[in-house]
């Protein structure tokens, strides 16, 4: 059974950082591209982050491209978000998931079928 647990959210104010884990079991995790989503209330889940197996080539969305990095150890199954200048509009519910298939990479929420139950990150003004 595969699972992921997310930990590591809170409140923070705008400009500061958080770094937040997903730790992964019940998959061969150096196989799989785990990605980062996340909800805002009201709004769809978007796609924050992915990496590939290997660590060596992330993907970001444009909206947090140069304040968050992604990152892996795949001696502990864990995959990471550093969170940095982090702003209002970060706010949201972030959760990892694993796609449907090993080595591969996609940005769109249907082409990922097992995720986390969440972890809450809320950026004050």
């Amino acid at each position: 059974q595969v699972q992921l647990v997310e930990s590591g959210g809170g409140l923070v104010k705008a400009g500061d950082s958080l770094r937040i884990s997903c730790v992964v079991s019940g998959l061969t995790f150096s196989e799989y591209h785990i990605g980062w989503f996340r909800q805002a209330p009201g709004k769809e889940r978007e796609f924050v982050a992915t990496m590939t197996w290997n660590g060596r080539t992330p993907y970001y969305a444009d909206s947090v491209k140069g304040r968050f990095t992604i990152s892996r150890d795949n001696a502990k199954n864990t995959l990471y978000l550093q969170m940095d200048t982090l702003k209002p509009e970060d706010t949201a519910v972030y959760y990892c998931s694993a796609p449907n298939r090993p080595f591969y990479t996609n940005t769109v929420p249907s082409a990922y079928n097992v995720w986390g139950q969440g972890t809450q990150v809320t950026v004050s003004s």
